[in-house]
């Protein structure tokens, strides 16, 4: 089976500028392709980890991976698939986050004698020529074309900065500069990036008359069509201080019967025959297996076959009626009781494992909510935490709380 097909059957192929050359390059081991990271946050998390499991499957098949670190973009952000202007930030800020990146980065790709490289498109953008850049690089780009783009269309009725309309030129640059300096031939990315794409692939072709070669890969949705990898804490980060292991293989364990095979196809190493295997026989306890599986893999992936090990063995504890020293945990001290005690709906927000107080109030009432093993039922409860208490939300997510002092 070529590298082609088989990302073809794990559905990670969604479009791509030329099928016929992308699939010579890539299968001949003879693309130099990069994927952008714009440094949002101090850790990568899972919208990020598709992209570099991505990387790492073209790698091992002799192509070479260029990781560009959004320094420069970072400092405008990417308005796709935003309904608000994203935050700014201080050029401080994105430095500090672009080095975590590189940090957690070389976990999944190979950086050593020239098998990848990792770079930063500050180091070009930041010291552009304003009038320079309107005349050699606006020049080739049409505004009525551009605002046809979803990326844009989207974003008109709320209001679109000009600052932000700027972001398809500069990753169109990217490419062009990458092209230029590294024979850099391909750009992947996810699905919502293929209008910046082909703003790139375009610029080379107008002011070099070359191609290069553009492919996106299907956005990881979940069967209800929303982007995976949040949770009521927010996003699920491949940071283990921002989320533990535990919280990690957690969150795969309990992803939906309905996504877990393509969850397994996308994200894992596991062979697609194995897979498509499992797919024939999926019913009853054939799901929780498959689940497992699933959370292992991706937390070795990510933290390692050690910690793994322990977030699998304590998962199983608990599911057992066991504990576990791994459990998610909030420490609560005494400023945090008033007198009279704490209620379970502020108890469910600060322990993230409900957004607001009104869904705290939905999930007790629907008797989603046990603390030590007692169903709570009525919103208005009030409780003395001593020692420690376990709180279970439905049937899987374990929390345990621990009084301090």
């Amino acid at each position: 089976m070529t590298l082609f097909e088989e990302l073809k059957r794990r559905g990670l192929l969604a479009q791509l500028t030329d099928e016929k050359e992308i699939k010579e390059l890539i299968n001949a081991g003879k693309a130099t392709f990069y994927i952008g990271f714009d440094p949002t946050a101090d850790s990568l998390h899972v919208g990020h980890f598709m992209a570099l499991c991505l990387m790492k499957r073209l790698q091992m098949a002799g192509n070479k991976p260029i990781v560009l670190l959004g320094g420069g973009t970072g400092m405008i952000g990417d308005p796709s698939g935003k309904t608000d202007m994203r935050k700014m930030m201080t050029r401080e800020t994105i430095e500090h986050n672009v080095e975590c990146f590189k940090k957690q980065m070389s976990r999944f790709i190979d950086f050593s004698e020239g098998k990848a490289l990792a770079v930063n498109n500050a180091d070009w953008l930041l010291d552009l020529n304003y009038v320079d850049v309107l005349r050699d690089v606006g020049a080739c780009f049409s505004v009525n074309k551009m605002l046809t783009f979803e990326c844009y269309k989207q974003r008109m009725e709320r209001g679109l900065t000009f600052l932000e309309f700027n972001y398809m030129i500069m990753q169109s640059y990217d490419f062009y500069r990458l092209f230029q300096d590294y024979g850099c031939n391909m750009q992947f990315g996810g699905d919502d990036q293929w209008a910046n794409m082909l703003g790139g692939t375009e610029l080379i072709r107008k002011k070099l008359g070359k191609d290069a070669y553009a492919m996106t890969i299907t956005l990881l949705l979940n069967s209800e069509g929303k982007k995976m990898g949040k949770t009521e804490k927010g996003a699920v980060w491949l940071d283990p201080a921002k989320t533990s292991p535990y919280e990690f293989y957690q969150y795969w364990r309990n992803v939906n019967d309905a996504d877990v095979i393509k969850c397994l196809k996308m994200l894992t190493f596991v062979p697609v025959e194995e897979i498509e295997d499992m797919e024939q026989h999926m019913e009853g306890a054939q799901f929780n297996k498959a689940k497992e599986l699933l959370a292992y893999e991706l937390t070795k992936l990510v933290h390692g076959e050690e910690e793994a090990n322990k977030a699998d063995a304590a998962a199983k504890a608990v599911f057992s009626g066991g504990n576990s020293a791994d459990m998610p945990t909030t420490t609560l001290s005494g400023e945090d009781i008033p007198e009279g005690g704490i209620g379970i709906l502020t108890l469910l927000v600060k322990c993230g494992l409900a957004a607001s107080n009104g869904e705290g109030r939905r999930l007790v009432q629907q008797g989603g909510i046990s603390v030590n093993d007692a169903k709570i039922t009525d919103p208005q409860t009030m409780l003395q935490p001593e020692g420690e208490l376990i709180i279970r939300k439905g049937k899987k997510v374990f929390h345990k709380v621990v009084m301090k002092g």
